[in-house]
């Protein structure tokens, strides 16, 4: 009796186990291959978002890729060489919400339709505390980090729907579960992003679309440039002890993470070393950060 109590109790753990990881991940439920798929990527001139762009076409996909840089926007298209006529680019302000709610339909017209859309487009704040931060500064970074995501995720949300399989990645950041002193507002849309993100995959639980939200750690990016920042040489989220993860790996491990619908990608060791640090004792893991970024805060 006591084996075979021990054995129902092995099996009820393993389908507990099972159901926990499914409820979070859904993996061999609900698979998004991106070959054949439209993709929409914000912020596809540079960075981790160029990258996502060359990434999905070379694995069968199309993208509209948007950008507020048209020159950038080119650039990502010539370096997918023949495949760059997979690739349509806008030029479009994430944050301006009545030119977003014009893009369905240029996007649908130039590819039949959108299964995906990748909300990465993002800036930081300069490296000052909130009390030296202007209201100018703090409204750019909410609309472009928090109601640019809000925005092309309620437009594009009715076009998803209604197709066979959909998918909605939106990317927080490392800054988005722990605090940099320095980069507070940018890490209260970050926040924001996260619990977004959270809120959606609940509601959509029981339709076609899936959600995933990643947080990226130290990326190799010229986000310090497009946020219209001079400071030496930082990481994405202004750690500059940190060896950089290569744009093109980030966006290797979002792609991947798209495909077996994974609830949130962690992306780079950092990411995942700080997520657990922070689990485990917030308060050291904050301390930890500030003591880090001490010499980035003008005081």
């Amino acid at each position: 009796m006591a084996a075979e109590s021990d054995y129902l109790l092995g099996m009820t753990s393993a389908y507990v186990h099972m159901k926990i990881t499914n409820h979070h991940y859904r993996l061999g439920d609900f698979k998004v291959k991106v070959k054949g798929k439209v993709f929409l990527v914000t912020g596809g001139g540079s960075g981790i978002g160029r990258a996502l762009v060359i990434d999905l076409v070379n694995r069968g996909a199309e993208v509209a890729a948007l950008d507020i840089n048209a020159d950038t926007l080119e650039e990502t298209k010539a370096l997918a060489g023949e495949l760059g006529d997979k690739i349509s680019t806008h030029i479009v302000n994430v944050s301006d919400r009545e030119a977003v709610e014009k893009l369905p339909e240029k996007m649908i017209e130039k590819h039949g339709a959108i299964d995906g859309i990748i909300n990465n487009a993002g800036i930081i704040q300069p490296f000052v505390p909130v009390k030296d931060l202007d209201y100018e500064t703090i409204d750019r970074v909410m609309s472009v980090n928090l109601l640019g995501p809000l925005y092309v995720t309620k437009t594009f949300l009715p076009h998803l729907l209604v197709r066979p399989e959909g998918h909605i990645v939106n990317v927080s950041s490392m800054g988005g579960f722990f605090p940099f002193p320095g980069q507070t507002i940018y890490g209260a849309t970050k926040a924001g992003v996260k619990l977004l993100t959270e809120g959606l995959h609940s509601e959509l639980s029981d339709t076609n679309v899936r959600v995933t939200v990643v947080f990226p750690g130290a990326i190799e990016t010229n986000i310090n440039k497009n946020s219209g920042i001079t400071m030496e040489r930082q990481s994405e989220n202004g750690s500059s002890a940190l060896k950089p993860l290569p744009a093109e790996e980030a966006a290797r491990m979002i792609i991947d993470g798209i495909e077996v619908d994974k609830y949130s990608i962690l992306v780079g060791n950092d990411a995942k070393v700080m997520d657990k640090f922070y689990r485990i004792s917030p308060r050291r893991a904050a301390g930890f950060i500030n003591k880090q970024m001490k010499g980035l805060i003008a005081q």
